[in-house]
């Protein structure tokens, strides 16, 4: 399923991958940022789990996902070598958009405790060059290294289920994968609720 999702997401144009991301940045509530020129999006589940979507003007993206359960999740350790190591091979102009920023929800700050210096957690991390989609190199080879395999440890899958990749991109679809995964068990949000605002969102923003 992970490579399922992995291709999917590279068969989906970048100004789609942009609106759906800026889509369920509004369902999620989260306010979107622009940092050096590029947009920030992001999407939490409240338990641990984040995707956060940078976009340049120059068509490139950045995009990390963050899974607490994972043996990818190295804040555990707050060892800022390890962690700066995942963004190897990652143009330095995109690395720059989460390199000595504020920590936030999302993407929690580890700090170099002899220079300061502070980049944000991830379990994993990806880029698009104007063409494609890659891996970053320095995540893979720790994936390697550490007998991994990148796509379900990061969480690529579970981080981007709300976005569709490769299947219908609607209200209800999102409604429907949030119901399956208990998302209104407790009734504090009725489907009928969530998906009438939803459905506003994506009057809103296309």
């Amino acid at each position: 399923m992970s490579e399922e999702n992995w291709a999917a997401l590279g068969a989906t144009s970048l100004d789609e991958v942009r609106r759906r991301a800026a889509v369920i940045d509004a369902v999620a509530e989260i306010e979107p940022i622009e940092i050096d020129g590029a947009v920030r999006y992001a999407w939490n589940n409240g338990g641990g789990e984040s995707a956060v979507w940078y976009f340049t003007p120059d068509k490139q993206a950045l995009l990390l996902t963050f899974d607490h359960e994972s043996r990818l999740n190295l804040s555990v350790d707050e060892d800022y070598s390890a962690q700066e190591a995942l963004y190897g091979g990652v143009p330095e102009h995109l690395v720059t958009l989460v390199r000595n920023r504020p920590g936030n929800y999302e993407s929690m700050n580890v700090v170099d405790a002899e220079t300061g210096a502070a980049i944000h957690y991830a379990s994993g991390v990806f880029w698009f060059d104007g063409e494609r989609w890659a891996q970053g190199e320095g995540f893979l080879e720790h994936c390697r290294r550490e007998d991994l395999d990148p796509l379900s440890e990061s969480g690529f899958t579970s981080c981007l289920g709300e976005y569709r990749f490769g299947e219908e991109f609607t209200p209800e679809a999102i409604v429907e994968y949030r119901a399956a995964l208990g998302w209104y068990e407790d009734g504090d949000v009725e489907p009928d609720e969530a998906l009438a605002e939803i459905r506003d969102v994506f009057a809103r923003l296309g």
